[in-house]
């Protein structure tokens, strides 16, 4: 996503914009909401499920790239474990369509903010690749991360089938069988500590890196076989199933599946673009309920927590709809006392 730097004066937006007013059935056509949200994997759709609940103007803006789409299924989920990603999305889209929610298939170009005087937070124009422009009140980011792989030959292309990432979501699919763990990140050697719960044959293939005798002495009590050298690629058989981790020197080490801890990238570019604050981490600092530093905006799922799973995700979508929708309703109450003062005021 880019992040466009034209500003956008409060001038552009006539004055009943943002007026918070609801109106019955669909809001479809219409470009004034109360919130537009970024991201339409589980947070983005849970926030906009709860939002659409609470009968405000939401649209779901979706670019068609989730995170998960090279796994075949989702796991860990209640009631939802087994199933396809792509079958939790039409779902979701599908319930929040029922309660009269806006589904918008594109790509967001940039997120600008409008502002009063003193600073004070108006709003948001979103534009779309395409020209089409939506005023918010507010901002949901649910853009997610995407998952930086090592050059090693194989890895992507079999990515989420046989050479996975997660314990907790893939552990159980290959229990008992030959497994192999890449220390291309740091977190290599806690994810081949961990799945020696799920197989008594885990292989640490050390990929160049230094071992330490502490290291080497935790791998060794849990039965855990270390493979010096650099990994040159995966050796896939005839059925088209990963059969063994090639070394750089000619050997094979037979393995049936392989767990490769990638680097996670936020996909934060319209985050950082609004000027939200970062951790020493990288990703965007939010409290318990995803708002971040920048009034108006609040941030769910990956795009600010590397270690959300799709429940999880889903989870902080709800969090961040419920204390948005407060943060409305405050703002709401404060115009209705206004404009109530106003007219007992002025009448005879």
């Amino acid at each position: 996503m880019t992040q466009h730097s034209n500003n956008v004066s409060s001038n552009n937006v006539g004055s009943d914009d943002f007026s918070g007013n609801r109106v019955s059935g669909s809001n479809a056509g219409s470009d004034n909401l109360d919130v537009v949200i970024v991201g339409g994997g589980a947070a983005g759709l849970n926030a906009a499920l709860v939002l659409a609940r609470a009968r405000r103007r939401v649209a779901l803006l979706d670019s068609g790239e989730p995170r998960n789409a090279p796994a075949v299924h989702m796991h860990g989920f209640l009631s939802r474990d087994g199933m396809p990603p792509a079958d939790l999305r039409a779902a979701g889209r599908a319930e929040i369509e029922r309660y009269g929610g806006d589904l918008i298939d594109g790509r967001v170009e940039s997120v600008e903010r409008i502002e009063r005087l003193a600073g004070t937070v108006r709003g948001f124009v979103v534009r779309l690749a395409g020209g089409r422009a939506l005023r918010a009140r507010r901002i949901v980011m649910a853009t997610g991360l995407r998952d930086e792989l090592p050059a090693i030959p194989g890895v992507r292309e079999r990515w989420g089938r046989d050479v996975l990432h997660c314990p907790y979501c893939h552990g159980y699919e290959v229990a008992d069988q030959p497994i192999g763990v890449i220390a291309d990140q740091p977190l290599a050697l806690h994810q081949a500590l961990l799945l020696r719960q799920w197989s008594h044959d885990v292989v640490y293939f050390a990929h160049g890196a230094d071992v330490s005798a502490d290291a080497r002495e935790q791998l060794a009590a849990r039965g855990i076989r270390v493979v010096e050298g650099q990994v040159g690629g995966l050796v896939v058989g005839d059925d088209d199933r990963l059969a063994g981790v090639g070394m750089a020197d000619g050997r094979v080490v037979p393995r049936a599946a392989v767990f490769v801890p990638p680097r996670f990238i936020p996909n934060d570019a319209l985050l950082t673009g609004l000027g939200c604050e970062k951790d020493a981490a990288g990703f965007v600092v939010t409290d318990a309920s995803g708002r971040t530093s920048v009034p108006g905006v609040w941030a769910a799922g990956n795009v600010a927590d590397p270690r959300a799973q799709v429940i999880t995700a889903a989870g902080q979508g709800s969090a961040a709809a419920i204390a948005l929708n407060g943060d409305l309703l405050e703002e709401d109450v404060d115009r209705e006392v206004h404009d109530h003062r106003r007219a007992l005021a002025v009448s005879p």
